[in-house]
């Protein structure tokens, strides 16, 4: 496999790139390359480092969630005072993660908007759950519950580890390759579901045949033993004190290991892109002959 990692050396959030090298940044991001940035470290204030622990999770969730939008926090057993400076850091996080997009692709800058924020203080190893739920096994990212009609899924992701481990992630093969594998097994929506998943508050909007056909792949991947054990792979470890940035609905990505990280949601539409062919939309639409969003 060709290396899937592009490295660029960007020591502050808010740095602007000249337009030659923004519009390659830009491609390298589309055509499904992970963006590292190994100098830029979301650095914590001394009063945050408290928010390094589990302990912060409300019950048995694994996230807090933040949305940029509303300012609102979900997912945390924080309360008062430290609820509020939680609050504080998340959004500080989502801006700078913004303002990093729109530097690196300031083609992007008005036309992508903010989906949640996460942080995720529990060590990703170990973790027990259903294969479906197993981001330790390769998959691109879709949401069963918001379903996008063909938006790009843009994360940004730091590792704010404070004893220096990594984060160990495994990148797969490419989204042409996954889609025209699987795109037999993707079985026809049973019709109406949509409508009634919308209507029962259990999707937030109607799926779209994009939505049901990415699900679908998401889900059998992550079930097939056989691809998860011999599909070729990546092995890339993020450091502690690095960010990185990817389109998650392309790139198939598993993550192995890792405690405290901090991530941002950008939904782009496709038409907003430098070149819509690298597009799952597009790719998809191509397989299947025909619209699909």
């Amino acid at each position: 496999m060709t290396n899937p990692v592009s490295t660029l050396e960007i020591a502050r959030w808010d740095t602007p790139l000249e337009s030659a090298a923004a519009a390659a940044a830009t491609l390298e991001l589309e055509r499904g390359s992970v963006l590292f940035l190994p100098r830029l470290d979301f650095a914590l204030a001394a009063s945050e480092r408290r928010f390094l622990s589990p302990r912060w999770l409300e019950g048995t969730a694994k996230n807090v969630s933040y949305d940029p939008r509303r300012a609102h926090i979900a997912h945390t057993s924080a309360t008062s005072h430290d609820r509020a400076q939680l609050v504080e850091m998340m959004a500080r996080f989502s801006q700078h993660a913004r303002a990093l997009v729109t530097n690196v692709c300031p083609h992007y800058q008005d036309k992508m908007s903010y989906g949640l924020a996460s942080f995720r203080p529990v060590e990703t190893r170990g973790r027990e759950t259903s294969r479906k739920k197993d981001d330790t096994r390769l998959h691109v990212d879709t949401f069963a519950s918001r379903p996008n009609q063909g938006l790009r899924i843009l994360r940004v992701f730091s590792n704010v580890n404070p004893d220096g481990a990594p984060r160990v992630w495994e990148i797969g093969e490419p989204f042409d390759a996954m889609a025209q594998r699987f795109a037999r097994r993707v079985p026809p929506p049973t019709p109406g579901s949509a409508w009634l998943l919308e209507k029962l508050h259990i999707t937030k909007g109607r799926r779209s045949p994009y939505d049901h056909i990415m699900l679908s792949l998401h889900d059998t991947a992550k079930r097939d033993d056989d691809y998860q054990r011999a599909s070729p792979r990546t092995h890339v470890e993020f450091p502690a004190q690095s960010t990185w940035m990817v389109f998650t609905d392309r790139v198939m990505h598993s993550a192995l290991a890792g405690q405290f990280l901090l991530e941002q949601t950008f939904y782009l539409p496709v038409p907003a892109m430098l070149d819509e062919r690298y597009a799952p939309l597009r790719i998809l639409e191509n397989i299947y002959q025909r619209q699909l969003a």
